[in-house]
């Protein structure tokens, strides 16, 4: 059974779909399929979640997950970047990772594609926030500038040689030249 074969009418008929690639979201009672990720997006994905990872991970501070589907206030989204906090991962009780993440994430990272709508994307990192989540990231690669958004919804451009705001523990300083110096070979 494909996405596109039935139209899920609740959030959980949707979870009951196969898995697909690019996936499909639930939001606002329609499916949504992300785009396929192009070069630009594959290349700040997998610098950021790597970044991350090297300081957050050993230390049991937190972990970046690339496309994880996270299931809060009856959406059903998956950030390309879902960072959680060790404590808030969710675990069986063997201490296995879980598969569902039925949970918000604690920083969710978002990078436009050619064919997304900012407002859309935007939508998604506010309903993050709503749900607890304390900071999202919008990148920009076309005109090389990161929205952040805070837990009280607060949104903020930053550009060039400015700082970005990262979780509280983890010790990273990026600014926004530096993330998008990644798209350099």
């Amino acid at each position: 059974m494909t996405a596109t074969a039935i139209k899920p009418s609740t959030l959980e008929e949707f979870l009951q779909l196969s898995e697909t690639k690019p996936a499909y979201e639930f939001i606002d009672g329609q499916i949504i399929q992300k785009p396929m990720p192009q070069g630009e997006h594959s290349q700040l994905q997998i610098e950021l979640c790597e970044t991350i990872n090297q300081i957050a991970k050993p230390q049991k501070i937190g972990k970046a997950f690339p496309e994880l589907r996270c299931v809060f206030g009856d959406l059903a989204i998956v950030p390309d970047i879902a960072v959680f906090r060790w404590e808030r991962i969710p675990c069986l009780p063997s201490g296995r990772i879980a598969n569902r993440f039925e949970t918000y994430p604690d920083w969710s990272i978002e990078i436009l594609s050619p064919d997304q709508r900012y407002k859309q994307v935007l939508a998604k990192l506010l309903h993050c926030a709503e749900y607890g989540t304390e900071l999202g990231w919008l990148l920009d690669s076309e005109d090389e500038s990161i929205l952040v958004i805070d837990s009280d919804r607060r949104v903020k451009e930053l550009r060039n040689s400015d700082r970005l705001p990262v979780l509280s523990g983890i010790d990273l300083e990026l600014t926004v030249q530096q993330v998008f110096s990644w798209l350099n070979l």
